[in-house]
């Protein structure tokens, strides 16, 4: 038995990568250093599944940013606004990822979308009709020679040909089809280059095989591979895919001269039928995704074991594998001193699972697997009852009715006695939450978990800010305020913190895009609410100023989205237990005088199975309404907002607009407003706020910039339905680009407002 890793994080233990490419970002560290660090991550990360006696070790799954990014540039699909800035090749790359303005030139950062149903964003590699798709770059060479340096052989790994066509924007005229012999030339060009440098297998990753593929997509894939694999000389080829099954290709992928085939049998829910129905060839090999990388509990190895069982009943040879990269999991319990073993056994982040393999590699490897140590230690952890029940909890969710999920009265009604209660002008503005969390809002935060500060001077310093934020908002001219989120860490973690059945971790990082990494709540038990979360710090901001104060929450779907979900329990239950919790919230806000109430679902696209023929087959019949089981029971002036981000909210916009809210925030600017269309052309009837600029990057739009975004967007939206907002909340960026963005925003309003007398 030998066992894999698809890929490993990347981001180090203590967010090393994160800490060094921002210092880089502000112009505190070289070039030379930042690379000191990556080269220092990579051995480590090698070394530790070397460790472990991984015989399936990836390399080329280092990134300074995305590997879709890495991807494109290597293929030199790098569109000429960067090429046309002159820029230094590393300086063109974060270019690509965060814009640049500078004496340069100034430009936008490519799209980011979500990675398939993960929290992880990738960037969307644009090819323009005269880009010369080629092989032009040595990263993955140049890693595969330094992990050879260190002793250590690795499988190169790279995204497929296929998955990345799918992926990218073409922003011309020409197809897909167009690009094939430049693409089919590049990979067999790396193909060559891996032979010349003795790898014996080489990964190519192509997760959109698990998605709904059309007869056109399953020929454009063996188009590809027919022209690239006859390159393939003494280099073995693995096809690794993940995150679903390849049901609608599997009977045609098993018959090309692939010599191993990565298969997840996690979220694969029809892998092993396919393989016991179809058969599996006796000259490939299947890499078999078993460990779970995307949750962070334990495996149970007598699973593994009887799965094991059954496909080497149709399977000659067979590597133990990863369902999915490692990187979407935290990196080692070792960090967390916090934790008591009563907790910490029931998990497995990424060096733990590494572990599992190595253990799983010794049981399997044995006659009589379940008379191994390890796998009767395994089974007696699992065995064990944990105290994560609450009977009061479960009792409310089996009570829930149908009224339960209806807000009365309808929208249309409720829609003009807010316009009436708030008499808002045109094209109200206003931001989506938080605002820069600077050095001192997270040393005040930092000194009050560590007890260095008591409660009262953590407080004061908070409404000190909130006093702050607001006379910086009136000044600026916003029509909706918020109070800026000083007390949040992130906007799950903060709410994980403050319900019952949550638990958390010190270090437990993963990244979610770049620099930016979370640290999940994971869910241990039945969730409820113990204490109010925000109400305090919303009513002390409300009564600074006359104008509303938007209560900020973050709503049911997306808390469980973005933490690591029971698997003890059904993810429909556990978002009704959210619900419920954040539903007290809703009214006891609503009580004290708060009357616009943001309930945030940034993930709701997220989670949403990959195939259309699975989506009502469980997850919006529960997700969406999980969402109106919280406002349902709010009164009708009162002003129910949300917001979503960084997906494809297209295929899904009458299920959005039947979340039954008042005004909706999406994600725009990096997606070229394309949601404006979706929404006429499905008659929305939400009122809606697509972002007019892309804050997750540094640079400032100027007021003609905002001007035309806004004019585009009344082109499609009715200036009645309009509201003008930054296109996510403003807690990674800093003050002065801020100010300037938010000031250039309201003065691209007013120019608006008094050019159509609005």
């Amino acid at each position: 038995m030998q066992v894999s890793v698809v890929n490993y994080p990347r981001v180090g233990a203590l967010r090393e990568l994160k800490f060094a490419t921002e210092a880089y970002f502000k112009g505190n560290s070289s070039k030379e250093e930042l690379q000191e660090i990556a080269a220092q991550l990579k051995e480590s990360h090698w070394n530790m599944q070397d460790k472990n006696q991984i015989d399936f070790i990836s390399s080329n799954d280092f990134s300074f940013y995305d590997t879709m990014l890495d991807t494109a540039v290597l293929l030199n699909a790098v569109p000429k606004r960067y090429q046309q800035l002159n820029l230094d090749p590393l300086d063109e790359y974060f270019a690509m990822a965060r814009g640049y303005q500078g004496k340069n030139g100034d430009v936008k950062a490519l799209a980011m979308k979500k990675w398939f149903n993960t929290n992880y964003h990738y960037m969307v590699p644009e090819i323009e009709d005269d880009a010369a798709i080629s092989l032009v770059g040595t990263k993955p060479f140049d890693e595969f020679a330094e992990a050879k340096k260190l002793g250590i052989t690795t499988k190169p790994s790279i995204i497929g040909a296929f998955t990345f066509l799918k992926l990218a924007k073409r922003t011309g005229q020409k197809t897909s089809e167009d690009f094939l012999p430049d693409l089919i030339q590049a990979y067999a060009d790396l193909l060559k280059k891996w032979n010349e440098l003795g790898a014996e297998w080489v990964q190519l990753e192509e997760p959109a095989l698990v998605m709904d593929l059309s007869l056109k997509d399953i020929r454009l894939f063996h188009q590809l591979y027919r022209g690239i694999l006859p390159f393939k000389g003494n280099v073995k080829i693995l096809l690794q895919t993940y995150f679903g099954d390849i049901r609608d290709c599997y009977d045609n992928v098993i018959t090309m001269p692939f010599d191993g085939i990565g298969l997840d049998f996690v979220e694969g829910s029809k892998s092993l039928e396919l393989v016991k129905h179809f058969g599996f060839p006796a000259d490939k090999t299947l890499f078999a995704g078993v460990i779970n990388g995307k949750n962070i509990w334990r495996n149970r190895y007598s699973n593994t074991v009887a799965l094991m069982k059954e496909l080497r009943r149709h399977c000659q040879s067979i590597v133990l594998n990863t369902s999915c990269s490692l990187l979407h999991v935290p990196y080692t319990l070792r960090n967390e001193s916090k934790l008591t073993e009563d907790y910490k056994k029931h998990f497995a982040f990424a060096e733990e699972k590494l572990s599992e393999l190595s253990e799983l590699k010794r049981i399997l490897s044995r006659s009589a697997p379940t008379s191994a140590e390890e796998y009767i230690q395994n089974e007696k952890a699992f065995r064990q009852t944990r105290n994560s029940e609450n009977s009061a909890v479960q009792s409310s969710v089996s009570a829930l009715s149908e009224k339960d999920f209806i807000r009365s009265p309808a929208f249309s009604e409720r829609e003009k006695i807010q316009k009436a209660t708030f008499r808002l002008p045109f094209l109200p503005t206003t931001t989506i939450g938080s605002f820069p969390q600077t050095a001192e809002v997270k040393t005040n935060r930092s000194q009050y978990k560590s007890g260095k500060i008591s409660l009262e001077q953590y407080t004061a310093f908070n409404q000190k800010k909130i006093a702050e934020c607001i006379a910086l908002q009136e000044k600026i001219g916003l029509d909706v305020l918020v109070h800026g989120e000083f007390e949040r860490n992130d906007m799950v973690e903060y709410f994980g913190e403050n319900l019952s059945g949550c638990i958390f971790t010190e270090k437990a990082w993963v990244q979610s895009y770049g620099t930016r990494c979370v640290k999940p709540p994971v869910i241990w038990g039945d969730i409820s609410r113990t204490r109010p979360m925000t109400v305090d710090y919303a009513v002390y901001a409300q009564s600074l100023t006359q104008k509303p104060v938007k209560g900020m929450l973050t709503g049911p779907v997306t808390i469980l989205n973005w933490s690591f979900p029971r698997e003890d329990l059904s993810l429909k239950e556990s978002a009704f237990q959210i619900a419920l919790a954040i539903r007290e919230e809703v009214l006891e806000l609503e009580a004290n005088g708060i009357k616009i109430i943001q309930i945030d679902e940034a993930a709701l696209r997220e989670k949403l199975p990959l195939r259309k023929s699975d989506w009502h087959q469980g997850y919006l019949d529960w997700a969406i309404p999980a969402f109106r089981l919280v406002h349902s029971g709010v009164k009708p002036e009162t002003q129910i907002h949300t917001h979503m981000c960084y997906s494809e909210f297209a295929d899904i916009i009458k299920e959005i607009d039947n979340m039954d809210a008042d005004v909706i925030t999406f994600e725009a600017s990096r997606s070229d407003l394309t949601i404006i269309d979706t929404l006429k052309e499905s008659e929305f009837q939400t009122e809606v706020g697509p972002g007019v600029y892309d804050i997750h990057s540094p640079r400032v739009p100027d007021i003609l910039e905002m001007k035309e975004t806004i004019l585009k967007m009344l082109e499609k939206i009715p200036a009645e339905k309009l509201w003008v907002n930054p296109d996510c909340g403003l807690k990674t960026r800093g003050n002065s680009e801020t100010i300037a963005s938010l000031t250039n925003l309201t003065a691209a309003v007013k120019e608006i407002r008094e050019s159509l007398l609005l």
